[in-house]
């Protein structure tokens, strides 16, 4: 992600943070990403409901990459913080790194996180397409709800494989197409204008499964891990257009946005699914 690469739904999110929005802050102020029910049908459509449900997918994806005690884990878009903050509270004698493009963010982690005796926490500005890392540095690295802002996919799983020791793994979560609609990505993003323009900034969403293991293999990686959580995602979307309703602005664009993701996930055509590789 480069550093001209701005999101105006970060900007939005920290404007009403900062007014102390207590809805918003109670449902994006640990996590910002999607919410995971193993059985959809108990979910409730409460914000506490859905933070435990973006607590779910969290560990979710670290189970996928194996955290575990002892190691050194690097969280790629680390945003406030909230994957860190489950890693120190699951795991001990951790060493935490978190990376992220934009100081204010970083600032907000930095402040909320609490760091368990025993265990270090770090978080440092950088691109996820350039790390500031040396080579082998890490056990685990981790990419939730992210790489679609990212640059380059290609280039950012190349840096993963480079920072990863010889047999440590990426693990992430990412929205493909179904292959029938990876011909429409492009046109439906030209219908979507305002939203990308003036809510969610740079995002692509043109990346399928297939597309995703080739690269992986072309970075040096290989997939041993793929989980399509599309299903238990879906409750997300009624909480999410609701809270976004608490915005100042472009909340039109934004509930028009999660809508147009919604229907399309539903139709089975936007899927939703943690990967993880191994670096051979």
């Amino acid at each position: 992600m480069s550093r001209a690469v701005v999101l105006p739904y970060f900007d939005l999110l920290l404007e009403a943070l900062g007014r102390g929005n207590p809805v918003l802050a109670a449902a994006f102020g640990r996590h910002v990403h999607w919410g995971y029910w193993p059985d959809p049908g108990v979910a409730d459509g409460s914000v506490a409901d859905f933070v435990a449900a973006a607590e779910r997918l969290c560990v979710r994806v670290c189970d996928a990459g194996g955290a575990r005690d002892g190691q050194r884990i690097l969280d790629v878009g680390c945003g406030f913080g909230g994957t860190l903050m489950s890693l120190n509270e699951r795991f001990s004698s951790v060493e935490l790194v978190g990376l992220n493009i934009d100081p204010r963010q970083l600032e907000r982690a930095r402040r909320d996180v609490q760091v368990r005796p025993g265990n270090r926490v770090d978080f440092q500005e950088g691109d996820a397409c350039r790390m500031p890392f040396p080579d082998a540095w890490f056990d685990v690295v981790l990419a939730i709800e992210c790489a679609f802002h990212f640059e380059s996919r290609a280039r950012f799983l190349a840096e993963a494989r480079r920072v990863l020791r010889p047999g440590g793994r990426l693990a992430l979560c990412d929205f493909v197409p179904a292959p029938v609609m990876a011909p429409f990505v492009a046109p439906s993003k030209r219908m979507l204008r305002a939203y990308f323009e003036r809510f969610s900034g740079q995002s692509d969403f043109s990346t399928t499964l297939d597309r995703y293991r080739a690269l992986g293999r072309e970075a040096g990686l290989s997939p041993v891990h793929e989980e399509d959580i599309t299903r238990g995602t879906l409750p997300t979307y009624p909480v999410v257009r609701r809270v976004l309703r608490e915005l100042d602005r472009e909340v039109g664009v934004a509930v028009a946005g999660a809508a147009a993701m919604e229907l399309a996930s539903r139709l089975g055509l936007l899927r939703y699914v943690i990967l993880a590789f191994d670096r051979r």
